[in-house]
């Protein structure tokens, strides 16, 4: 069952906020420069803190290697977190514009 359990949704995750917002909202946030250095930012402090609590010699987060893929970069970080990281960022954003649409449209 490798991968299913944690893998699996993180990439789902990453599919449906993509489609939501090239099908469904066409926001144009991945068109914006905003939105690519706000992913930077993200990953600034997400590898330091993620590489410093999944990292193998000394875990504080122990995920279970049956669910995951096996693909760890970089300090030893579960690609699933970034992934999901991904969507979680561009889900909130895409509900900010969406709601700053229906503002602007009432």
């Amino acid at each position: 069952m490798n991968g299913l359990g944690y893998t699996v949704p993180a990439l789902a995750s990453v599919v449906a906020v993509v489609v939501a917002e090239l099908a469904w909202l066409r926001t144009g946030l991945f068109r914006r420069r905003a939105y690519w250095i706000t992913m930077a930012i993200v990953l600034a402090f997400q590898v330091p803190v993620d590489g410093w609590l999944t990292k193998l010699s000394d875990p504080v987060v122990v995920y279970d290697p049956a669910h995951l893929s096996g693909l760890r970069f970089p300090f030893d970080i579960p690609v699933e977190d970034f992934l999901f990281g991904f969507s979680l960022v561009t889900a909130v954003l895409l509900a900010w514009l969406g709601a700053e649409r229906r503002e602007c449209a009432s």
